[in-house]
């Protein structure tokens, strides 16, 4: 059974990005995008996803909170930041409020795929570069 994600991030590049390049990947379903918290807490209601892939970053209602309405509503969604900020406020704020990971954007595609499916398996994946922050 695939895991079924949900990708966030104002960044269209991004997202057709990572959504091209997950889809080749087993196991995995792009069920959706957004560009923004707020279309992604209801698409999360819609289309329940096993996880979540979050931008901190966006327009309107950011990641942190999108993620907080998002944990609330189902804390069986798993939520993985993927963020160009690096500051352990930001990685503390999102593990407050119920992210299961979090990531660098320079990260490799292969360590976002061990994040989703360490965190759709009920685990937690924090970059080891800001792991210290949790």
């Amino acid at each position: 059974m695939s895991i079924r994600i949900l990708l966030a991030d104002d960044h269209t590049i991004v997202l057709q990005g990572l959504s091209r390049f997950l889809q080749t990947q087993d196991g995995l379903d792009i069920v959706g995008q957004a560009r923004d918290g707020q279309t992604t807490v209801e698409l999360a209601r819609n289309l329940v996803p096993e996880v979540v892939v979050m931008d901190i970053s966006m327009p309107g209602l950011n990641g942190i909170e999108a993620t907080r309405l998002i944990h609330q509503e189902n804390p069986n969604v798993k939520i993985i930041g993927l963020s160009m900020h690096s500051s352990k406020r930001f990685v503390r704020e999102m593990h407050e409020v119920g992210a299961s990971g979090y990531l660098l954007k320079d990260c490799d595609f292969d360590e976002l795929i061990d994040a989703i499916r360490t965190v759709a398996a009920g685990g937690t994946y924090f970059d080891p570069r800001i792991a210290d922050a949790v």
